[in-house]
């Protein structure tokens, strides 16, 4: 059986197809890439209810826990988003992973010091990026959801929890939400115009779709980094 096999295939083994395939990895890779964009959307647009003041972005805050009710128990459709975004962060590391260590394998030789460095930026870029994204994340949660490392930490204060966190003499907590922020920003640059190239785009529509990847990445950034800016420097509190 083995010698039919070999006979043909010309005498080469055969060999199976990765499972799951590449192709269906940058699927997954788009998908929960675009999961977390809107979640980074929607938790932008909520963190800039701080400049309407106290009142309205704890009244945010409180809605976000009681929707749903009372169809629901309180913080139903809160945990129901934080389970799927949890899932899609879990989903896109471990595709990144598997498709990173398949083009490793993949390559014979190692690549010449000019192609390394003009291929592998944007590679070394999303790896290194993601890592610092992740620590954020954890660093996040600590700090601003659960309230342990935050100097305020009163569940509901949303408001005085974010201006306790980003006070001037707390400048070295601003400046690593600010390296973050960058890094979250480069991250989805790269990953917007990925995404849209494994979802089908054209060649021919590569250029506008890095333009418009550039733009929309530089806006999240400067909506995110608005906040503990604004606070540091005295704009808001």
């Amino acid at each position: 059986m083995v010698s039919l096999a070999l006979r043909a295939n010309g005498g080469a083994p055969t060999r199976r197809a990765p499972r799951p395939s590449s192709v269906q990895l940058k699927y997954v890779m788009a998908v929960s890439g675009a999961v977390m964009f809107l979640y980074l959307v929607a938790h932008m647009i909520g963190n800039l209810k701080i400049f309407l003041g106290a009142e309205s972005l704890d009244l945010y805050a409180e809605w976000l826990r009681v929707v749903g009710e009372p169809a629901l128990p309180e913080q139903t459709v809160l945990w129901i988003v934080r389970i799927a975004l949890l899932a899609a962060v879990i989903g896109h590391i471990v595709a990144a992973t598997m498709l990173a260590r398949r083009a490793a394998k993949a390559r014979p030789v190692k690549y010449a010091h000019k192609s390394r460095v003009a291929g592998s930026y944007a590679t070394r870029t999303m790896r290194w990026g993601g890592v610092i994204v992740a620590l954020f994340i954890v660093y996040h949660i600590l700090d601003l959801t659960t309230g342990t490392l935050n100097p305020n930490g009163v569940q509901g204060d949303v408001y005085a929890n974010l201006v306790a966190d980003f006070a001037p003499e707390r400048w070295y907590v601003t400046v690593f939400y600010v390296v973050s922020i960058l890094a979250v920003t480069l991250h989805l640059r790269h990953g917007l115009w990925s995404a849209l190239q494994s979802l089908g785009r054209t060649r021919g529509s590569m250029a506008a779709v890095k333009a418009t990847a550039n733009v929309v990445a530089i806006a999240l950034g400067v909506g995110f980094l608005a906040v503990p800016l604004s606070i540091t420097f005295g704009l808001v509190g």
